[in-house]
């Protein structure tokens, strides 16, 4: 439905795991789905407030991540330009935010599980965003985080001036990065 329309869609996002209660196996068929179409995926996930208390954060995107791509082929996702969004569902909209470590430490999980699950090439390629209400006073301390490679911007998106920040810190972040690896 939405070829021709889109070349990104995002998969997996809390709001369709929680309002319309898709499951994880239900996520990773639609995952297959879109790489089949041709569109590029963004998979979302992220644990819940208790789920993060009780300490099974990593647990709980490990699942995630196993079910989503369980019966996909790694360089197929690869090829479909697959992209994670790390969604800690706990900072968003509570007033409670995640810091950029939080976010860093869940990112570099993410990796070592796909290198778990067999796919070490696709665990060292594919990006990993941050998304969990990202705006322009913190996105650059999840930018400054070395296994960040960007952002799922949520409702900042629909504030111009919001937007615009987030952007603006993302292209200075973006050339600190390139000078560092131009100097290296």
């Amino acid at each position: 439905m939405l070829v021709g329309l889109a070349t990104w869609v995002i998969v997996g996002h809390s709001e369709r795991r929680r309002d319309a209660g898709e499951t994880d196996e239900l996520i990773g068929r639609k995952l297959g789905r879109a790489v089949e179409a041709g569109l590029r995926p963004i998979l979302c996930v992220g644990e819940q407030l208790d789920e993060r208390d009780a300490g099974r954060a990593n647990d709980v995107v490990a699942r995630q991540l196993a079910a989503a791509l369980a019966g996909h082929q790694p360089d197929t996702l690869a090829a479909g330009g697959l992209v994670v969004a790390y969604e800690p569902v706990w900072a968003i909209g509570t007033g409670r935010n995640a810091r950029g470590a939080d976010a860093n430490a869940m990112a570099d999980s993410i990796r070592i599980t796909i290198a778990q699950l067999g796919w070490d090439d696709l665990a060292g390629s594919v990006p990993v965003l941050y998304g969990g209400s990202v705006t322009s006073a913190n996105i650059g301390e999840f930018l400054g985080e070395p296994a960040i490679d960007g952002a799922l911007v949520g409702g900042a998106s629909l504030k111009p001036d919001e937007m615009a920040g987030i952007v603006a810190r993302a292209a200075v972040t973006a050339r600190a990065r390139l000078s560092q690896i131009a100097a290296s």
